[in-house]
């Protein structure tokens, strides 16, 4: 309820000050069905049986002008998986400080990926949706600075930005909190390509919930070495990344790959990829993409204590615990977008991963219309 009220007076003062400022308003919408093709098994929050709430959102973003280089631009956006509850995933100000050059401050994308300022736009690519594989890190906005160029650099298009700030909030493990985030993106783009490429670090701190009993229980039986290498206070967390576009012709081509680990920590080392090909035959673009997870867990924690961990069940706990970060999925994805009007396109997706250590697959069809106004 608060946030529904905090939300109606931005909007309300951002709209009485109409007659002294340029306002943008623009929006975007997804409508989604899915369901997984199996009685027990699920993909992407997908059952078997059919949900249009799931992956289906709605979104207003505003933008008011200033004046003298200064703006102001708010993102709100109500996620069916969430009810429809409205938060703000922007909120930020922006002042230019030449023709080239823009520095903003306040609640920000972090430009990890290449879709990263409109993953949430799935007018804005082919999919239904993005490639879960490679942008997963379970947190995608900041709270900090950012530096927005542009140059010509010969005969690329050279655009770099610089991220300063910090996270606090939920991220997978539980409770995440990161310090000191910083880092860099730089794409390179010419005629009908671009590179990409990506590199952030912070330091990582997470209060494990589901972990504290056994990294307590550690500590009481005198192996603190042991939870400083398992547990997540303050360590380094760092991300790279890299990913080519191209778009000639007919042809639409994007491969993206990146690496994530928070060393002094139980997080398993993560390599993922995904690489992707769609055609345009008139209004209608067929595609075929293929992701892949690698994460590995770090088994020579636990190996030096081995001898010394005072019971079988606390060795096979620790043990598994570590050992059950590990992943390793592939996944392929057939699909078909239609544009059958201007702002809208219909897209349906089939998805189906397979976990290599399980040896189980799950597979989902999703079909929906992604709006932009």
């Amino acid at each position: 309820m608060k946030k529904s009220i905090l939300a109606i007076s931005l909007m309300s003062v951002l709209c009485s000050g109409v007659a002294s400022a340029n306002l943008h308003i623009n929006g975007f919408a997804s409508i989604k069905g899915g369901m997984s093709t199996g009685s027990d098994k699920s993909l992407y929050g997908y059952t078997n049986e059919w949900d249009f709430k799931n992956e289906s959102l709605f979104a207003i973003q505003v933008r008011s002008d200033l004046g003298d280089r200064l703006s102001v631009t708010a993102q709100l956006m109500g996620r069916g998986s969430n009810d429809f509850d409205a938060r703000f995933e922007w909120a930020f100000l922006s002042y230019e400080l030449t023709d080239n050059m823009t520095f903003n401050a306040g609640r920000l994308r972090t430009p990890f990926y290449i879709y990263s300022e409109f993953m949430d736009v799935g007018y804005a690519y082919e999919w239904s949706r993005v490639p879960r594989s490679v942008y997963g890190l379970g947190f995608d906005n900041i709270e900090g600075v950012s530096l927005y160029r542009t140059d010509q650099l010969g005969q690329f298009d050279s655009t770099l930005q610089l991220v300063y700030g910090s996270f606090d909030g939920e991220a997978g493990f539980g409770p995440t909190q990161l310090q000191n985030l910083a880092g860099l993106s730089w794409q390179l783009g010419q005629d009908w390509y671009s590179f990409r490429a990506a590199y952030f670090s912070a330091k990582v701190t997470i209060d494990t919930l589901a972990l504290n009993p056994l990294l307590d229980g550690l500590a009481g039986a005198g192996l603190g070495a042991l939870v400083r290498e398992m547990n997540f206070d303050d360590d380094k967390g760092t991300f790279f990344g890299l990913g080519l576009t191209v778009d000639r012709e007919n042809l639409i081509a994007v491969a993206e790959y990146n690496k994530v680990d928070v060393s002094g920590s139980l997080f398993a080392k993560r390599t993922n990829y995904f690489v992707s090909v769609g055609y345009r035959i008139n209004e209608y673009t067929p595609f075929i993409s293929y992701e892949s997870v690698d994460r590995k867990a770090k088994s020579d924690i636990y190996q030096p204590f081995l001898p010394v961990l005072p019971s079988p069940g606390l060795r096979e706990l620790v043990v598994g615990t570590i050992e059950s970060q590990a992943a390793k999925t592939n996944t392929v994805n057939l699909g078909l977008r239609y544009d059958f009007h201007p702002s809208a396109a219909f897209k349906a997706q089939y998805s189906s991963e397979k976990n290599k250590i399980s040896d189980q697959r799950n597979d989902a069809l999703v079909v929906g219309v992604d709006i932009v106004f």
